[in-house]
């Protein structure tokens, strides 16, 4: 219950801010979730605050890589066979 209020709280406040478009919403959506994210595994202790900040970069690169290939592969376009 917690952590829907928080979700739920953070989502009015994006809407009281006049955050209206809905790639802004997004965008702040996932750095909502991101930094939930991170909060949890820290709070884990999986890892050091080092070690943490490593993997999150490398994670992050990763992730701008993914993105990067999907929009490769929709620009390319098939070609239909006769």
């Amino acid at each position: 219950m917690k952590n829907s209020k928080f979700v739920i709280d953070k989502l009015a406040k994006i809407f009281e801010q006049g955050l209206i478009s809905s790639k802004d919403l997004a965008n702040e959506l996932m750095s909502i979730l991101k930094s939930k994210r991170d909060e949890i595994v820290f709070r884990m202790k999986l890892t050091s605050k080092d070690e943490f900040e490593v993997l999150s970069k490398r994670v992050e690169n990763l992730e701008k890589k993914i993105s990067e290939l999907n929009k490769k592969k929709t620009k390319t376009k098939k070609v239909k066979k006769s």
